[in-house]
């Protein structure tokens, strides 16, 4: 992987193959000079000292300064042996002594360590420190169930990996059943965000070794988000734990929300022999369509949480995690060691806002989806449609699965934390029985009292009943399995939060399974754009309406303050209202009408301005006058160009390359295909279904985006019939009817509720 890379001393080239001959050395390095996988880095050196990264034939291939702590990164470097690094007393042309290092090999994916490095390591309970294939040390904390030890072995195992505070080697069960001031600030209770690992798997008879993502709390090397390197401790780390004595069966798992779902992707990609399965939940496809939604920065959820990240990769105890700091301050000094290449933390923000368009080079490496075609174990994946924080675009990792015959899928409409829901967990508890622990599975008396707390302690909601475990009497492993996967490959749950438990409760009430993603039986539907603000199923004859775009009319988010994954948050889903945007609205429907899967708003569009940003979103009119949130969708229309191999009629998939982005011609109308995310929902008969068209923002909990400012001066345009049929193209799946009454508006969990207000177009 060869090309420029960011140091301490700003851009270097790293891995060229003919720098210039650099001098000899003459005596032997102080600091100390390493490999990892497409990457050098210095230890131990003098503080602002000047050094080159030479190759095996003697030429500078790379150059940076080190940072205070004495340490560099040269990042790009071609793999292979003989590397020194070298520096000059004095500095160049002074004719000082030239110092080097000893020769070390530069790595590459490939190069994976023989079995003995791994089983040559032990974990006890409690913080461990685990060694990767360059050196580097990872913290890592192993969880045993409640009142067992060691000897009670072998365990079902799991890991978690993330770089929050996930190493953190006090009890979060323990926290969270005291819940009283002194054990909520214990500094070395790890983040409730690793609850999956460190409480519920625990509980439910795992043993879990929660791991520290490199260049994180008492974690070594630098952080580099889903770098090759931090990809590769998770082969490393499930290698090593596998080799455990105390491990069922030699094989492990990987559990996890959010950060520590995603990172199960990058790690099973790569294939480790000690893997039996993973569950991620709440995933992402993507960082380009969680950061560049439509390829507009996301200047909310994602500059804040890169912002969180990367404060918490600085060295402690200066800076970085409360707990490395807590530990190093007792004494840890292999945390305190760990710490001197955090400094070295790649500068994301920096590298991502230097193009709003996606730079493959970049986003390949570090893309969920790219790693998910290489995953060949059973995977059990969990996530919502309106997930606030991760993007509903997740459903897009699907397809990539589609070479694993032992995928299941749940998707419910709701937020971040809704696909460890009631529908979703007790088939989390069967998969890791049955593909983890090699076991039946077992009715465990505390699932429902702990996932029953666990809802109201991290969402603030209550739930519905959890489903019974299934499978639990097949009269042996293989016939549970058969049974099990015997199972649609996705379950799509729907109306969570309109159930009996209250308005808002995590409860779906009904679902629906399908083969696929999308749905086999899904159909285009298209709804023609019309006059009067009209949505019809006939197209209309031409005509145009038009609207300003002017981001400020509406407030950036619709959830100014409160917890978005309580069950009624105070959501301020401000309407479309005069000139800002238009809105078209069918007639009620005369049948339910339920749609699974992506939309798209494909609009004829022109404008005054050379582009423009474009927000369309789904929403559903009932006779009582209220309007219920369903999902969204943005475009710069500038990135319109469509990847032909992906796109359908239903989802056009931009290619959001540099090379393919073009300005809207003047004066010309210009189709320009708003991809809207995936969704399920009902439209029930009497309702009507509306799509307005905005600038971006306004629609959203915590994403905002930095789109243009108009200020209300631009004019955007859109074709009606004849030759500029602009329309709303839904999935729609025929032959299915709600079992229940239409749920309360508000009541579904991430679907806001208002009184409907028409456009200033009327619709």
């Amino acid at each position: 992987m060869l090309g420029t890379s960011l140091t301490a001393c700003g851009r270097v080239s790293a891995g060229a193959p003919s720098g210039p001959v650099a001098p000899a050395a003459t005596e032997h390095a102080s600091y100390t000079g390493h490999g990892s996988i497409d990457k050098a880095y210095v230890l131990g050196a003098a503080p602002g000292s000047h050094l080159l990264l030479v190759d095996a034939s003697g030429h500078v291939v790379g150059r940076g300064t080190a940072d205070r702590l004495g340490s560099l990164i040269v990042r790009g470097v071609r793999p292979g042996p003989g590397y020194t690094f070298r520096s000059v007393a004095g500095g160049a042309g002074s004719g000082g002594a030239v110092a080097g290092t000893s020769p070390f090999s530069v790595l590459s994916p490939s190069d994976t360590p023989p079995q003995r490095f791994y089983a040559d390591q032990h974990l006890h309970v409690g913080l461990n420190y685990l060694t990767m294939r360059d050196g580097v040390k990872l913290a890592a904390t192993l969880r045993l169930p409640p009142g067992k030890t060691l000897t009670d072995g072998p365990f079902p195992t799991v890991i978690e990996e993330s770089g929050y505070a996930i190493a953190a080697p006090h009890s979060l069960l323990d926290a969270v059943l005291h819940q009283h001031g002194e054990t909520l600030s214990d500094p070395l209770v790890p983040s409730t965000a690793t609850a999956v690992g460190s409480v519920v798997a625990p509980l439910l008879g795992f043993a879990t070794v929660s791991l520290q993502m490199r260049g994180t709390g008492c974690s070594g090397g630098a952080f580099d988000l889903f770098g090759l390197s931090t990809t590769y401790d998770g082969y490393d780390a499930v290698q090593i734990v596998a080799a455990q004595p105390w491990v069922a069966h030699h094989k492990v798992g990987m559990v996890g929300i959010s950060f520590s779902g995603i990172s199960q992707l990058f790690v099973a990609g790569t294939r480790p022999p000690g893997l039996a399965a993973i569950a991620p939940m709440s995933v992402t496809d993507d960082l380009y369509s969680t950061g560049f939604p439509g390829g507009i920065f996301n200047d909310g959820f994602a500059a804040t949480w890169l912002a969180q990240r990367e404060a918490d990769a600085q060295p402690a105890p200066g800076g970085g995690e409360r707990y490395a700091k807590a530990l190093i301050a007792e004494g840890d000094t292999q945390c305190l060691a760990d710490q001197a290449l955090h400094l070295q933390t790649r500068n994301l923000h920096t590298l991502l806002a230097a193009s709003t368009h996606r730079v493959p080079s970049l986003y390949d490496p570090r893309s969920p989806s790219a790693w998910a075609k290489r995953i060949d174990v059973p995977v059990f994946l969990s996530g919502a449609f309106q997930d606030e924080e991760t993007g509903g675009q997740w459903p897009a990792v699907v397809d990539e699965l589609s070479h694993d015959p032992h995928v299941w899928v749940t998707m419910v409409n709701g937020t971040h934390v809704d696909s460890l829901g009631p529908g979703t967990i007790t088939r989390w508890v069967e998969f890791l029985d049955l593909f983890v622990a090699d076991e039946l599975p077992h009715a465990s008396p505390v699932l429902p009292v702990l996932a029953g707390a666990l809802y109201q302690q991290l969402a603030s909601a209550p739930s519905g009943a959890l489903p019974p475990l299934q499978f639990t009497h097949e009269p042996s492993l293989a016939a549970a399995r058969a049974a099990f996967e015997h199972q649609a490959r996705v379950r799509v749950l729907f109306d969570n939060g309109g159930g009996s438990a209250g308005p808002g409760a995590m409860q779906p009430i009904w679902h629906e399974d399908f083969a696929s993603w999308p749905p086999p039986t899904a159909r285009a539907a298209t709804w023609h754009l019309g006059p009067g603000g009209s949505l019809t199923a006939t197209e209309p004859a031409a005509t145009a309406v038009s609207f300003r775009p002017n981001p400020a009319a509406r407030p950036a988010t619709d959830l100014p303050s409160g917890n978005v994954w309580s069950a009624l948050p105070p959501y301020d889903w401000a309407p479309v209202t005069g000139s800002d945007g238009l809105g078209f609205l069918s007639p009620p429907l005369a049948h339910d009408v339920v749609a699974v899967g992506p939309a798209s708003l494909d609009l004829w569009v022109k404008s005054t301005a050379r582009d423009t940003d474009l927000q369309a979103t789904i929403s559903e009119v009932r006779p009582d006058g209220t309007e219920l949130f369903v999902q969204t969708g943005v475009l710069r229309a500038s990135d319109r160009a469509l990847d032909p191999r992906e796109s359908t009629s239903t989802h056009p998939v931009p290619t959001y390359l540099a090379a393919t982005a073009r300005p809207l011609p003047k004066g010309v109308f210009t189709e320009v295909r708003i991809p809207i995310l995936p969704f399920a929902y009902a439209f029930r008969a009497g309702s009507r279904i509306r799509v307005t068209v905005t600038a971006p923002g306004g629609d959203r909990p915590v994403w905002r985006f930095a789109t243009y400012q108009t200020h209300g001066r631009v004019t955007d345009t859109v074709g009606i019939g004849g030759a500029h049929p602009s329309a709303l193209v839904l999935s729609v799946v025929p032959g299915v009817t709600p079992p229940d009454p239409q749920p309360a508006c508000p009541s579904l969990r991430g679907q806001p509720c208002r009184a409907y207000v028409p456009a200033g177009n009327g619709g």
